[in-house]
């Protein structure tokens, strides 16, 4: 806040530094105790520095809004008018603006305000800072359009202008100037903050001046008044006010008044007196000047002349109680409200001449006329508006005892209403669902396209019918169907939406009963050729799109005419819903098995890339197909005969040619003697042979000793504390150089060469631990583990060999990463391992974290230390409002279960700034360091050693 009352300077430079302690004492005088609310704002909007005012009127504490930018706080609607404003100032054509403008409230309602804003410059010309004073305005924003431009010219006429200001030293020298001054000196203040009080004063010598300042040192506090020289050479008649402070080696705060104008006041007083008057009697608005000790009428215009039916001769000196009907001891409390401006808004009934009660509203303030107080009233008939009112609470009963749902909310969705029914759908009380986004109703069962087109409909048509899924707070979900409008106001802008919605459930459950009927085969509830049809289609645009490959199976029963005929098709059928039974247990989740009729089925097989991970799952489909089945002590035996193909394909192909494709190949296994599988992809094999060229060429280079490790460094943000390194593997390829992991890690996944490699990596992880130390760095290592190698059933006594390689090392150095839909894989399994290695003193992070099912019941049940974000969510931040919202979950997750969280890919300082305020500290990432091997590790570890922070 140093700057706000000082010189025009950067804040960068020393000589400022003592003028911090002066500038602390002027924020008080001109910053904390103006009535209005005052903030300093930096050229990029953040909040340097506000009054209890603004703090007051906004409900956020200083060291809240001192955190947050203007535009962070501003009305939506408004942003785009004070941003113009504001470039304008930035480009140099204005050095002010005024506009009402609206903030919003910590609790979320709109606050209305008047809002000056001034940049300070310094003396290179380029904007320091932001001087900004706010009005609360709410009230009058209440009142009827015709008052607020009355009001605003009455406030225009009443308004005094502001007295220069100088903050000089013990020799005269001015330190410090305000514009006004400057406005009136004709000096710009950079001129003015090379001069002594002797250039400007126009009467009294430098002595003098020196013998005036010992005064005002004694003394403390003087008035006086003297003449000064403008730039022009014109002399002016200034009042001076001063007062001494000792802060940093003593300063003279000096307030100058332009008092020339006294000498002209008589006529400018009856100038003001007449544009009043003009103001008054052609005002629209009805207006009253009102005597507060005789309770009379003292000067009415012709609007109310008009109004009350009275002469104005008649209407002049008459109490005001014969108009206004209430009590008149209550009518002299409320004069006397309204004359100390304890109230000056009041709610009367008026009595015209007719007889005629009419409801008013009066905004009274007390004014100076012929140096007599007068209250100064001005009245609006809002009866009409009363009526209206009265025809609201007769809509709110019905909005109240509907049998439908209804819904109210803002424009940014905020719930404001609710009826009854609503409650009694969702099961939310008023007190619970109040100021929260429908979005607590989401079932997740609609996508985000679903929203895109029921918002654009909105925006577009200003309404929105249909479906939807919605969750009640019990956890059920239940459907309605639902109708959207939006409520406009005057200008055409949408004030509210309303939503009246009602319980669909049951006939939702019907369809459902009937569409299950259409698509699943009634004798084994398996997908029938329909469902079979559309969901490999799915697959097929699903694999287009992700790039992956999808496996089609078509397998038929041997031997099942056989059972048919000599036992009765109803054994057959018993037959068909036992082995279906099996077939479907061989298949992994998210695989599809259908029945097409007879003894006939299609297997769908999600994200198979090659054969090799479709056999296995084609095995256990020939093994479940095979197996001895009793029914009713009778021993029945089948086999299957399986076609494969996969999809996508080097040509064109679509869902019924895949079909036919499997269908031929199956016919080829069961001419090659039944009870096998066929693939109908001829290049399958080439397939095949490529990737274990692969895998062979991998298996050399980790015999040959060619991968190494590199290291990249994770610190806390707000510390800035080395707390430890991830190990990255990479291959140093004698002809190819360094190769990146991508392009050869995914070749081995799921691979038993991919356990091989994570045991060589933790082996030479803990050997980089114990080299480090004995070089004076004491470094914990966290290094990846597979999903293969976690859960391969030996992963703790694998552990334990590689571990008692290693005499006198310190375990708890030692840090485990898991991705995250590895560690779901088998999470009974992966929570004991994480549990036995937790009592060694190994921890686990859970890496990759949001990107798969991110369970809070999975959470809980493995108990990792650490939740690493996934990159994507932190390079996308700022760009993406969903992932800035899923990091706050993961951050808010994190802090209910009592995990720690890192993020990976910090890029930059302004990703570390925006974790910090959402309480992640702790980061990886280019933007800190890039992976490094181990020999610049150190080095590394050094250099960050010099710094006390890198962004906390």
């Amino acid at each position: 806040m140093a700057s706000i009352l000082e010189n025009n300077v950067d804040l960068s430079t020393e000589e400022v530094q003592e003028s911090f302690h002066q500038s602390e004492q002027r924020h008080r005088i001109f910053f904390e105790h103006s009535m209005i609310g005052m903030a300093a704002t930096s050229p990029d909007k953040e909040c340097i520095q506000v009054n209890d005012q603004l703090c007051e009127m906004l409900g956020y504490s200083r060291e809240e809004l001192t955190k947050k930018t203007w535009e962070q706080i501003t009305h939506k609607d408004d942003l785009v008018e004070q941003i113009a404003l504001y470039n304008s100032v930035l480009n140099g054509e204005h050095d002010e603006y005024e506009l009402d403008k609206r903030f919003i409230h910590r609790d979320g309602h709109t606050v209305y305000t008047h809002l000056a804003s001034r940049c300070i410059r310094k003396q290179d010309g380029s904007i320091n800072y932001f001087i900004t004073m706010v009005e609360d305005i709410s009230e009058r924003k209440q009142v009827e359009e015709k008052l607020r431009e009355s009001s605003q010219i009455l406030q225009n006429i009443l308004e005094t202008t502001l007295d220069g200001f100088w903050s000089v030293d013990y020799h005269g020298n001015l330190i410090d100037v305000n514009q006004t001054y400057a406005e009136q000196s004709g000096y710009t203040r950079e001129e003015l903050l090379l001069m002594q009080i002797s250039q400007l004063d126009a009467i009294q010598s430098i002595s003098t001046i020196d013998e005036r300042i010992n005064t005002i040192i004694e003394q403390r506090h003087t008035q006086f008044e003297t003449k000064h020289r403008r730039k022009d050479g014109s002399i002016w008649d200034v009042e001076i006010s001063t007062s001494h402070y000792t802060i940093s080696g003593g300063r003279i705060f000096v307030f100058l008044r332009d008092i020339t104008e006294r000498k002209s006041s008589d006529e400018r007083l009856l100038k003001s007196e007449k544009r009043f008057r003009n103001f008054f009697e052609k005002n629209s608005s009805i207006m009253l000047l009102i005597n507060p000790e005789s309770g009379k009428i003292e000067e009415a215009n012709n609007a109310a002349v008009s109004y009350y039916g009275y002469p104005k001769q008649q209407l002049i000196d008459m109490p005001i109680n014969v108009i206004n009907i209430l009590q008149p001891d209550k009518l002299t409390m409320n004069i006397q409200l309204a004359l100390h401006e304890n109230s000056n808004y009041f709610l009367f009934s008026h009595r015209l001449s007719s007889g005629e009660i009419r409801d008013v509203e009066v905004h009274s303030t007390p004014i100076e006329i012929d140096n007599k107080t007068l209250l100064f009233s001005i009245i609006h008939d809002i009866t009409e508006r009363k009526q209206a009112e009265e025809k609201l609470l007769l809509a709110a009963n019905v909005f109240t005892h509907a049998s439908e749902g209804i819904v109210i909310t803002s424009p940014d969705g905020a719930i404001i209403d609710i009826n009854d029914a609503f409650s009694r759908t969702t099961g939310y009380s008023r007190d619970e669902i109040i100021g929260k986004n429908p979005r607590v109703l989401s079932s997740k069962l609609q996508e985000k396209e679903f929203y895109s087109a029921m918002w654009h409909d909105l925006i577009e048509k200003g309404h929105w019918y249909g479906e939807l899924w919605n969750r009640r707070k019990n956890g059920e979900s239940y459907a309605e169907m639902l109708n959207i409008s939006s409520i406009l106001d005057s200008q055409g802008k949408v004030q509210n939406y309303v939503g009246i919605f009602s319980d669909i459930t049951a006939n939702k459950e019907h369809e459902h009963q009937l569409e299950y009927i259409a698509h699943y085969d009634p004798l084994t509830g398996l997908p029938n050729r329909v469902l079979n049809s559309d969901r490999l289609r799915q697959a097929m645009t699903h694999a287009d799109h992700r790039n992956e490959k999808i496996a089609v199976i078509y397998l038929d029963l041997d031997g099942f005419k056989q059972v048919n005929d000599r036992y009765s098709h109803s054994v057959g059928d018993n037959l068909l819903i036992a082995l279906s039974t099996r077939m479907q247990q061989a298949l992994r989740e998210g695989d599809t098995l259908s029945r097409l009729g007879g003894d006939e089925f299609v297997a769908i097989l999600l994200n198979t890339d090659d054969l090799s991970i479709a056999l296995p799952i084609i095995q256990k489909l020939l093994d479940a197909a095979s197996q001895v089945i009793v029914l009713d002590d009778v021993l029945l035996q089948v086999s299957a005969s399986i076609g494969v193909t996969f999809y996508p394909q080097s040509g064109d192909v679509d869902a019924d040619q895949l079909i036919r494709q499997a269908d031929q190949a199956m016919y080829e296994a069961k001419q090659a003697g039944k009870n096998r599988y066929d693939v109908f992809d001829p290049e399958h094999d080439l397939t095949i042979r490529t990737r274990h060229k692969k895998l062979e060429r991998i298996r050399q280079a980790l015999e040959s000793d060619e991968f190494v490790l590199y290291y990249q460094p994770k610190i806390n943000m707000r510390t800035g504390e080395l707390i430890g390194v991830e190990a990255l593997i990479r291959w140093l390829h004698p002809e190819k150089g360094l190769i990146p992991p991508l392009d050869f890690l995914p070749i081995i996944e799921n691979h038993p060469l991919s356990v091989k490699i994570g045991e060589w990596v933790i082996n030479e992880a803990i050997s980089q631990i114990k080299q480090w130390q004995v070089q004076g760095l004491n470094l914990a290592v966290s290094v990846n583990v597979g999903a293969l190698q976690l859960l391969q059933g030996n992963f703790m006594e694998r552990l334990r060999l590689i571990l008692a390689k290693h005499e006198n090392f310190d375990f708890s150095l030692l840090e485990i990463e898991v991705l995250e839909t590895s560690a779901l894989e088998d999470v009974n399994l992966a929570s004991t391992i994480i549990e036995e290695c937790k009592t060694m003193g190994i921890h686990f992070s859970l890496d990759d974290f949001g990107t798969g099912y991110s369970s809070l019941s999975y959470l809980k049940r493995l108990p990792v230390r650490t939740l690493k974000i996934d990159q994507s969510f932190v390079r996308d931040m700022f760009d993406n409002h969903d992932d800035l919202a899923i990091l706050e979950g993961i951050v808010g997750l994190a802090s209910a279960f009592s995990r720690e969280v890192i993020a990976e890919g910090v890029e930059t300082h302004e990703h570390g700034k925006q974790l910090l305020l959402l309480g992640c500290e702790l980061a990886q990432g280019y933007g800190i360091a890039r992976p490094m091997p181990s020999e610049k590790m150190i080095e590394w570890a050094r250099q960050w050693g010099l710094y006390h922070k890198w962004i906390g």
